[in-house]
């Protein structure tokens, strides 16, 4: 059996935090405003898994208002969701990630990223695709107001 996931996540920028994208410090002026790191990138990738097997979302969780997950480091959030995955006999065959960002520039560290995914799943880095694309000065993305991310990905069962 395959199970498709899909997700979008989007987080402000704000003076004062760190840039934490895809589990990597990024060197920006701005991080981003949430109740964990605001793992733009993890968040999606997390809820995409959780929805492959309809097991709610991050919300569901990881309450937003709870002292235990308070500047939470996402990669945790991520490794815990695909947990409950391969708990259910599923394992990744492959995930697409679309990030959204006017002038944090992904291809430098992309690979760092993918990496840094593979690591926390321990899957091969082969099944994690990412992407980046502007706003085009066009929305909150393109008015460099946050980043937003998309994760598309598809789980099967067996090994």
């Amino acid at each position: 059996m395959i199970r498709i996931g899909f997700a979008y996540d989007c987080h402000q920028f704000v003076k004062g935090r760190p840039l934490i994208l895809g589990g990597v410090k990024v060197n920006y002026e701005y991080g981003l405003l949430g109740h964990s790191d605001a793992d733009v990138i993890l968040h999606a990738i997390a809820n995409a898994f959780l929805g492959s097997l309809a097991l709610g979302d991050l919300g569901t969780h990881f309450k937003d208002d709870a002292k235990e997950t308070l500047n939470m480091d996402s990669k945790i959030i991520l490794k815990e969701c695909y947990q409950m995955v391969k708990e259910r006999g599923f394992h990744l065959n492959n995930m697409d990630i679309m990030v959204h960002s006017e002038e944090v520039k992904i291809n430098p560290i992309s690979l760092e990223i993918r990496k840094t995914i593979a690591n926390v799943i321990g899957e091969d880095i082969d099944k994690i695709s990412l992407k980046a694309t502007r706003g085009e000065k066009m929305g909150f993305i393109g008015r460099n107001e946050g980043i937003a991310c998309e994760c598309a990905l598809l789980v099967e069962d067996g090994d």
